[in-house]
């Protein structure tokens, strides 16, 4: 499952960032942001599976900070592409979204699952 997670992880990724650079209410943007509505789906349920076997365990605490981290990437990713289809300024929500991109990753690769991957 884990594997299936950061999969779809590393493919929104890279889905918002070519949605963000395309031109604001193109059609290809519209298609690849409704792409990536699909992969949230996916994150959000491998997230869920993941998080409720690991909440019986001693790191319950910080699989819930790193689950609060992945919801406000998501979130951050949404608002910065709705707010750049209706041009409006971005700037500020750039810098939080790599913020909390920056600790969710950071939070995965120190949680146990994160050093089982490798």
């Amino acid at each position: 499952m884990i594997h299936m997670h950061l999969t779809a992880i590393i493919i929104a990724i890279i889905l918002f960032f070519v949605s963000a650079t395309m031109q604001a209410g193109s059609k290809g943007q519209k298609v690849t942001h409704m792409i990536l509505r699909v992969f949230y789906i996916l994150i959000l349920i491998s997230g869920a599976i993941i998080f409720s076997t690991q909440m019986a365990g001693a790191m319950a605490m910080q699989y819930g900070l790193k689950l609060l981290g992945g919801l406000l990437v998501i979130i951050m990713m949404e608002i910065v592409l709705v707010r750049k289809e209706k041009s409006k300024s971005t700037g500020t929500l750039w810098v939080l979204f790599l913020i909390f991109l920056a600790f969710t990753i950071y939070m995965g690769f120190h949680l146990p699952l994160g050093l089982k991957f490798w």
